[in-house]
């Protein structure tokens, strides 16, 4: 007989311990007396109780027409009290370049280019004429006005979308078709329609911005150190939530915390004024104490930086800094306010101011809040405000149940597959090394689930059995090549015949990872953990447990010189 501890030197094997050891670490099982048996892997919705939310964002997608000179007159005259004249404009003219196209008005007013910046309604330049009569030129387009007219209108970002139909504006706002058409006549405007007749008006938003909102309500919901919570998208329009291990009233406050993020000014008394939204906060330090005082650090971009200044500069805020507060807004609600620094206000005559600090306080509520704070810069604005359409609730002892009722399907499956296949060889040096193969990918298999923090549910569990059905599948394979004519064959023949079956094996792996790849591009959500669950087993098995299974079979089934076989019980 060969010595069995050659196995212990085989270059396989080492590295199959190896990850079996580095699983069982991750997994890091343990018992105490108050929770039982408890480990490091995540469990989903089902299997431990929780709640979910579903949220649909408030938008709508539409294609409009309007008079531009209706447009800067219902914008312009508001805001310097007098009537204008338009007297030259070339937004109407077909192949004119939107950096060359303008529209230019007069009025009797004083009018101050800052003035008319705030509108955003493209670059302005502005001209004294005799007679007190100012000249104001506008460089912008067509679709810049619609899209400064909506946003105003709604108090919401607008952005224009470039299609093969037309440009299709995106109110980030709940918005009905009556609300637009309506607005769209004082313009002498209206909803444009499709070639079929129907209207343009779409409620809803773009994927773009639907995907954005689950990513920002991903980071901020994923940050705020609770279990790891998927969220996913439904459909075009909503987001699904799953707070597993949380009860219903708690997940309903977790979820109402994100939200659309703004920072505003106070201008006079209680009235404020826009500056920038949370997408213009490029950057979030570390909350950190010094000068007494606990402070939160964060960076704006370019725009956000020039708009605080100006805006800081037109109400004033630069000279009277202390009756000017910098207020911060989560979904219309102040959760941080200050006036700015002297010294702040004093750099920001001169130029704009690209890094900040928001100091809260001394004492640990004030680092508290720091901390909060943090948060909600680091996740930024959600671009749509959403709404709570649906809810559920799944208690925690029927978690308990299907965790429980899992393990026993998979105990019971290990177990037929057992029987099966000793039934098929009756040899115990073939049925030990076959299950334990199995049992040891479904180890691996979870180590990497508690190494990525991936959510075991009852589709991830699927997935596992899966993937060791498919293994079994090719642990047969692999049995029956050696084993064909019912006696393990000389070195040179065993290594032709396990060249062969890893040949099938591979293939029928490959075919697996093939045909589960779609369901993880598209993300169906259960669908999604089945098949990366399924993807994982499956590489795993291929790459380090079934070579393992060739090279135990070929030791504890031993060749004598003449091909012959005997049992290598002790």
């Amino acid at each position: 007989m060969r010595d069995k501890k050659s196995l212990f030197k085989n270059v396989r094997v080492i590295i199959f311990i190896l990850a079996l050891l580095a699983s069982v670490l991750l997994i890091h099982p343990g018992y105490n007396s108050e929770e039982g048996l408890n480990t490091n892997l995540n469990y989903g919705l089902d299997l431990e109780g929780g709640s979910w939310l579903q949220i649909k964002l408030q938008g709508a997608l539409v294609q409009v027409d309007a008079d531009p000179e209706m447009i800067v007159s219902q914008l312009v005259e508001p805001v310097i009290g007098a009537p204008i004249q338009v007297t030259d404009s070339n937004l109407e003219v077909s192949g004119v370049s939107s950096s060359d196209s303008y529209l230019t008005f007069t009025t009797s007013a004083t009018v101050s280019a800052s003035q008319l910046e705030l509108l955003n309604l493209g670059s302005v330049s502005v001209d004294k004429l005799s007679q007190g009569t100012t000249q104001v030129t506008l460089t912008t387009s067509k679709e810049t006005l619609i899209q400064a007219y909506l946003a105003q209108a709604f108090d919401a970002e607008v952005l224009p979308i470039d299609t093969e139909d037309g440009t299709v504006y995106e109110i980030r706002a709940e918005a009905s078709e009556e609300e637009i058409e309506a607005l769209m006549e004082k313009v002498g405007g209206t909803i444009l329609k499709n070639e079929d007749g129907t209207s343009t008006y779409k409620e809803g938003v773009s994927t773009d911005t639907r995907d954005l909102t689950r990513d920002i309500l991903n980071d901020k919901l994923n940050s705020l150190g609770l279990k790891d919570i998927p969220v996913r998208t439904v459909g075009e329009d909503y987001i699904l939530i799953d707070f597993a291990g949380i009860d219903l009233a708690t997940a309903k406050d977790i979820a109402e915390k994100p939200g659309k993020f703004e920072i505003r000014i106070q201008t006079t008394g209680n009235e404020t004024q826009h500056v920038l939204y949370g997408d213009s906060i490029v950057s979030v330090g570390i909350p950190s104490y010094h000068d007494n005082q606990w402070h939160t650090p964060f960076t704006l971009d370019e725009e956000g930086a020039r708009a605080l200044q100006k805006v800081a500069i037109d109400t004033g805020a630069t000279d009277y800094p202390e009756s000017h507060y910098l207020n911060m807004y989560l979904d219309e609600e102040e959760i941080y306010g200050a006036p700015l620094s002297y010294s702040a206000a004093s750099r920001l005559k001169e130029t704009p101011i690209y890094s900040w600090e928001a100091s809260t306080g001394t004492d640990e509520a004030a680092k508290t809040e720091a901390e909060t704070l943090q948060i909600h810069l680091r996740a930024g604005a959600l671009p749509v405000n959403v709404v709570l359409v649906g809810s559920g609730h799944v208690d925690p002892t029927l978690g308990e149940q299907f965790k429980t009722e899992a393990v026993m399907a998979g105990l019971l499956s290990l177990i037929a597959v057992a029987a099966v296949v000793f039934r098929r060889y009756r040899r115990s040096e073939i049925l030990v090394p076959m299950v334990g193969t199995s049992v040891s990918e479904v180890i691996m298999i979870l180590g990497v689930a508690a190494a990525i923090g991936w959510q075991l549910d009852l589709a991830a569990i699927a997935g596992i059995i899966a993937a060791i059905g498919t293994g079994i599948d090719h642990l047969v394979i692999i049995t029956d090549e050696v084993l064909y004519e019912g006696r393990l064959p000389p070195t040179k023949v065993f290594v032709s015949r396990i060249g062969k079956a890893f040949a099938i094996i591979f293939g029928a792996a490959a075919t697996t990872i093939i045909a589960m790849s779609p369901l993880v591009v598209m993300g169906f959500g259960a669908l999604k953990g089945f098949a990366i669950t399924t993807i994982i087993g499956v590489f795993i098995g291929v790459v380090i447990a079934r070579p393992v299974y060739g090279v135990v079979i070929k030791e504890l089934l031993e060749v004598d010189g003449n091909g012959s076989q005997e049992s290598t019980a002790d």
